[in-house]
């Protein structure tokens, strides 16, 4: 059961990642100041949920690995 948990939370770290490659982008087409302030919201709040994914797939690897 935590195999299929541990996938689907890769498979979700891979979508928060492709979502920064997405939002660099878009840093990078001059965007207006008000763009960059939400530019800059959205990546933060993917950057912190990208880390709690992490944090659980570790979690969930070391519980795996006892």
């Amino acid at each position: 059961m935590d195999e299929i948990i541990i996938e689907k939370l890769f498979e979700k770290r891979e979508l928060y990642l492709n979502t920064l490659k997405h939002i660099e982008f878009q840093l990078v087409t001059d965007p207006s100041d008000e763009e960059i302030i939400q530019i800059k919201k959205t990546q933060t709040i993917t950057i912190e949920e990208l880390k709690k994914i992490e944090q659980e797939i570790s979690f969930l690897t070391s519980n795996k690995s006892d």
